[in-house]
């Protein structure tokens, strides 16, 4: 492999030497008790006129209840935004995912729920020992399939909302297919790759134990599930996300274990309870998406993925281009996120893993040593040979920081781009939307929400995917701030209102 050639467009970072300052983070994860609806007008450059459709996001809104803290952000309820693009015009509207939970919490004022990742009740163990319940906080990725909008959270079953207005029209169980109780997860994939038929949405569900089970989900561009299927894998399955490509739903098992006992005691979340095996190996399940099919299973060498990029074939072997870390993230109850050192903690890496299914083997080598997360490709891409990926990325090419830039890492030539919103600047995950009638990969624009400290306010930033370097074609500035999302997807749909149809704020 050539080394790394980096090109970047950013600002000086401080003049301390770091290129961040702690403070400025923090102030990221405020509460957004608010919800807004208007037309944004405060924008520096030109919204590109042929970008129409509509960029929703989720993340959690709330870090607090009525001033008590959560223990973690992940433990927030759910706060959807849609930003929709029209004729060169952009319009803002952001909602909370009205679920029980969060409107009995909201009414009694107080944390009435424990959170997977650590969040307790007031009133000590005793007063959480032995309560299971969880809320339903669908805040992790939110989709727009087969006329319908869903929030999803990996835990339970889908919320489905108003594409234009956001409100909370409830659970939605496919037609009957899902059951009270199961799960559907957060990292649905669209294969668009066969000529002969629409495009796909594949997503899976994991009910974890001593046996794992994972459910397998496809649906058609009508809503429809046209495929499901269950397959039981040994040991203790903590999975967030995997790919797909399109003879294969590939999952990567990582080596941990659990230990329920300080949950049902009350002393900590699920996720606490997690403990990383770093003297086992990683299993890598090879499931066909052809049920009738046995599935495979390989293993190589420890560590931790949340999230994969995208996996394709080649012959008896599959590519899979993922962030690994070398051990898991751990969720400790007497710790503080806000409170993170960074330079402590080991930076998540974007990786090639080079599956063998004749021999049952595994390789797995580097593609970028820099601080990144939330990798994304062009969707016309999913499961099929690519060659960008874009990332949330450290603005310094070592060690770990919080996320500043987005990166563009070429995996054919070897070459990057670094586009960074340092030193007060904080991004989320990198969308790409393919630009109309482009024949290019990279032919679209990449957007993403960034955190402006200098103003305590959120951007829409809009890069061209082509070119980083050449800095923001627009940066729309909001109102006011978004908590750090997750994850988000783009819908050509456009559901901005019509400016007579409904009270602009």
């Amino acid at each position: 492999m050539q080394s790394p050639q980096v090109q970047e467009r950013s600002p000086a970072p401080m003049s301390s030497g770091a290129s961040y300052d702690i403070n400025d983070w923090q102030k990221g994860y405020q509460s957004q008790p608010n919800e807004y609806e208007y037309w944004i007008d405060d924008v520096e450059g030109q919204i590109p006129p042929e970008l129409n459709g509509t960029l929703f996001r989720n993340g959690p809104g709330l870090l607090d209840v009525n001033g008590q803290r959560l223990h973690h952000p992940f433990d927030g309820d759910g706060m959807v935004c849609a930003i929709a693009f029209s004729e060169g015009r952009a319009h803002f509207c952001n909602r909370f995912v009205r679920t029980p939970g969060f409107l009995e919490e909201q009414a009694a004022g107080k944390i009435l729920y424990r959170g997977v990742f650590g969040t307790q009740k007031p009133g000590g163990w005793l007063a959480n020992a032995f309560d299971l319940r969880q809320k339903h906080i669908a805040n992790t990725q939110v989709i727009y399939w087969g006329g319908k909008l869903f929030a999803l959270w990996e835990a339970a079953e889908p919320y489905r909302l108003d594409p234009y207005t956001l409100e909370t029209l409830g659970i939605d169980r496919l037609d009957g297919v899902l059951q009270p109780g199961d799960a559907f997860a957060a990292h649905p994939r669209i294969d668009q790759s066969s000529t002969e038929s629409a495009p796909t949405l594949v997503n899976f569900a994991i009910k974890p134990g001593l046996s794992s089970t994972i459910t397998i989900y496809e649906l058609d561009t009508k809503g429809k599930v046209v495929q499901r299927h269950s397959h039981s894998v040994p040991g203790f399955a903590f999975i967030h996300d995997f790919a797909i490509t399109p003879n294969y739903c590939l999952f990567f098992q990582n080596p941990m274990d659990l230990n329920p006992l300080p949950y049902l005691g009350g002393l900590r979340g699920p996720a606490e309870c997690i403990k990383f095996r770093p003297d086992k190996t990683t299993k890598v399940w090879v499931i066909p998406r052809n049920s009738s099919e046995p599935m495979q299973v390989l293993e190589t060498q420890s560590g931790f993925i949340f999230h994969h990029a995208n996996a394709f074939e080649q012959g008896e072997e599959i590519y899979v281009d993922s962030i690994c870390y070398e051990s898991f993230p751990a969720v400790e109850p007497n710790q503080d996120y806000l409170q993170t050192h960074f330079p402590d903690l080991q930076p998540g890496q974007l990786w090639r893993f080079q599956l063998d299914l004749k021999t049952k083997t595994v390789q797995r080598q580097m593609l970028e040593s820099r601080c990144c997360e939330f990798p994304f490709i062009n969707p016309a891409k999913m499961g099929q040979p690519h060659r960008y990926i874009y990332l949330g990325a450290a603005h310094d090419p070592e060690g770990n920081a919080p996320l500043q830039g987005i990166l563009k890492v070429d995996v054919t030539t070897d070459e990057r781009q670094l586009w960074s919103a340092a030193p007060r600047g904080f991004v989320s995950e990198p969308v790409f939307v393919p630009r109309d009638g482009g024949t290019e990969e990279d032919d679209g624009w990449v957007l993403t929400l960034v955190y402006d400290a200098a103003h305590n306010r959120s951007d829409v930033v809009i890069l061209d995917a082509r070119d980083l370097n050449k800095g923001p074609v627009a940066r729309l500035h909001l109102k006011h701030h978004i908590p750090y999302e997750l994850h988000g997807t783009w819908t050509p749909q456009c559901f901005a209102p019509s400016e007579g149809d409904r009270p602009i704020a």
